[in-house]
């Protein structure tokens, strides 16, 4: 616990200095993005994801979860939990929050914030989303909703920071090609948006 105490008290302190931003994104960012270097609009609705540290058998986890394959721009992905700001939240930490309550179960209560890192723009869900990192002082017990959740993937942060789990290929993305960066975590392929933030909170821990 020890361990896990410093590494929250070192991540509070570089909250104090300038995010990574674009230089970590740019790393994680697929062909497409690239190319258009598209932004937000009118139409652009506001979300947040919940980046959730916790200690577990003297290591550091955070969770992501598996989508349900569905016919849509997300489904079949793995992300962080999280989702669209409604018109109760005060903010958008309180979305990422409410969010990872009713995605996996998370007691809001033994949450505590530590900051955010950089709004991510997301073209095809045409999302603009918050990345929040909070942690808990123990490992919490997931209850997972079905409808919005396949599978909770508890990741360590050793693993995250193996530099061998990264890598680049085509995937067909609703029938166009598209050249991606990505982490393969525990056999999934994790890019896009959610590649992008797991290179900008590990730029974060590596200059804490």
């Amino acid at each position: 616990m020890t361990d896990f105490n410093h590494f929250i008290d070192n991540l509070r302190q570089r909250f104090t200095l300038p995010l990574p931003g674009e230089s970590a994104h740019i790393r994680m960012a697929s062909s497409s993005r690239l190319k258009f270097k598209l932004g937000p609009n009118e139409k652009t609705r506001q979300s947040a994801v919940l980046i959730l540290f916790y200690p577990h058998e003297g290591k550091i986890y955070l969770p992501l979860i598996l989508r349900p394959a569905y016919d849509g721009v997300h489904g079949g992905q793995m992300a962080f939990p999280g989702g669209r700001k409604e018109r109760e939240d005060e903010n958008l930490i309180r979305t990422a929050m409410r969010e990872a309550q009713e995605e996996i179960g998370v007691r809001l209560t033994d949450v505590k914030i530590l900051g955010e890192i950089s709004k991510l723009f997301i073209p095809p869900s045409n999302f603009y989303v918050q990345p929040v990192i909070g942690y808990m002082e123990k490992r919490p017990e997931f209850y997972p909703d079905p409808r919005e959740v396949d599978q909770v993937v508890e990741v360590s942060l050793d693993e995250l920071l193996d530099p061998a789990i990264i890598g680049k290929k085509i995937l067909d993305v609703r029938g166009t090609e598209v050249e991606a960066a990505y982490f393969d975590i525990q056999g999934h392929t994790v890019w896009g948006a959610t590649a992008m933030m797991i290179a900008e909170m590990i730029d974060l821990i590596q200059s804490s």
